[in-house]
């Protein structure tokens, strides 16, 4: 549910990152940071059911994040807000510096030479 006045602030946050919190509905942001786009070119790029990708689309309308509209036969969605499209580009750079922080551990483990690294080496049997 989108922000009202007199909710805490705290529980709107949590409701849109609960709405963000599911890999069909980041890809369906994805594709609409790209451009807008149909229905059918969302389910083409998301892989799903057209089923299942309405109630995803639904999830994230209710929340504020998309917005739709239909032109003739087709339904357009869009992102709401653009910052939508920083929001996830926030996200994929903390996850990338995540991922070197633990590359960068795991080089550190790798050439440690210490008592818990000698037991963990391979044993040979007799």
């Amino acid at each position: 549910m989108p922000f009202t006045p007199g909710r805490p602030l705290a529980e709107a946050k949590a409701d849109l990152f609960k709405a963000l919190a599911h890999p069909a509905r980041i890809r369906v942001l994805e594709l609409l940071a790209e451009r807008e786009r149909t229905v059918g070119e969302l389910a083409d790029g998301t892989g799903l059911e057209l089923s299942h990708l309405s109630q995803q689309v639904g999830v994230l309308r209710r929340a504020g994040i998309v917005d739709s509209r239909r032109v003739r036969n087709n339904v357009i969605c869009s992102l709401s807000d653009p910052q939508t499209a920083e929001l996830l580009a926030v996200a994929r750079r903390m996850l990338t510096a995540n991922l070197r922080q633990g590359q960068v551990l795991l080089e550190a483990l790798h050439g440690q030479e210490d008592a818990v690294a000698l037991a963990d080496a391979p044993r040979t049997t007799a």
